[in-house]
């Protein structure tokens, strides 16, 4: 997880990506799986959704 202020006004990203931690628990609290985001984005592994819950649980 990183944090850039050119992209989405510096929340927490992905490794650098276009894609915010927000997102990905959104998804999540939304119902998809681990599996499921994993597959829509070939990119992120798993290590990448835990580190978003203990950014969350933090």
């Amino acid at each position: 997880m990183t944090f850039n202020p050119q992209i989405f006004g510096g929340k927490p990203i992905i490794r650098g990506r276009r894609l915010a931690v927000e997102h990905i628990l959104g998804m999540l609290a939304a119902g998809d799986t681990i599996e499921t985001l994993l597959e829509a984005y070939p990119w992120l592994e798993r290590e990448d959704i835990q580190a978003c819950l203990v950014y969350a649980a933090n």
